[in-house]
């Protein structure tokens, strides 16, 4: 027998989501969802620059419980913490709305799409990433200047990778939900080539960026926190992000032509 709600609330969330998924009760699902708000503000403080304002951070926090609340809805868990499954769902929510509502200078994107068909054309050239020294002379910048601009594009180079993933439909499907565990063979097959391809590319990458990489995806480590770490500049840290993701969707690029 299901119990009245006053009985429910307080219990913890794995207890919540077992009378979520007996009653089917509403206000069980928000309760969950406002739980993890916190959540929201932290991945938000940690994609550091992104927003600019507190009208922002109110809509990163309104959109970031709808989408919380969705993914009660398709969490199983049995599949594992639902923090580390709805927070990549969080940050890629974040990520979108700072594209629709176009929260990047365009002084910024202009000089971020350089680099990248700067980085993209010598890549296509010689069978191998450019380095800093070679980008910034393709594009007749010194490489202070080019340092600069790529320490400030990261957010950009997020953008970019995402909308690549986005317009060829190849995002992995999750098997932490029904769809992606109820998904064909062929689907499976196809994630797990471009899993391996993905794993390639960060395998392939410099030490110091595959480290990053770990620390703000994996670890979700602020770019501060990621500085103090590596005992380098929080600039130098974005510097080394923008550059590791613009290696990805050159290399990503590369893989969806087929190449």
């Amino acid at each position: 027998m299901t119990a009245p709600l006053k009985d429910r609330g307080g219990g913890t969330t794995e207890e919540l989501f077992a009378l979520y998924r007996e009653s089917g009760d509403q206000k069980l699902k928000w309760e969950i969802a406002m739980r993890y708000t916190g959540l929201i503000k932290s991945i938000a403080l940690q994609i550091r620059g992104v927003f600019c304002s507190f009208t922002q951070l109110d809509d990163i926090i309104n959109e970031g419980l709808i989408v919380l609340a969705e993914a009660v809805d398709k969490f199983d868990p049995e599949k594992g913490r639902f923090e580390v499954y709805v927070a990549k769902r969080i940050r890629g929510m974040i990520v979108d709305l700072a594209r629709r509502q176009d929260w990047v200078p365009r002084t910024v994107r202009q000089k971020a799409q350089r680099i990248e068909r700067a980085a993209t054309e010598l890549y296509n050239e010689t069978g191998r990433y450019p380095s800093d020294e070679q980008i910034a002379e393709h594009l007749g910048m010194s490489i202070g200047d080019y340092q600069e601009t790529l320490a400030n594009s990261s957010l950009q180079s997020i953008l970019s990778l995402q909308e690549l993933f986005d317009s060829s439909d190849m995002w992995p499907s999750d098997p932490g939900t029904e769809e992606g565990a109820q998904s064909s063979p062929e689907q499976r097959l196809m994630d797990e080539e471009l899993t391996d391809t993905l794993a390639k590319a960060i395998g392939g990458m410099k030490e110091n960026e595959q480290l990053v990489l770990s620390l703000y995806y994996e670890k979700n480590l602020k770019m501060k926190d990621i500085a103090a770490v590596m005992d380098i500049t929080p600039p130098r840290v974005s510097q080394i992000h923008a550059r590791a993701v613009q290696k990805l969707k050159v290399l990503m690029e590369s893989y969806l032509r087929g190449e």
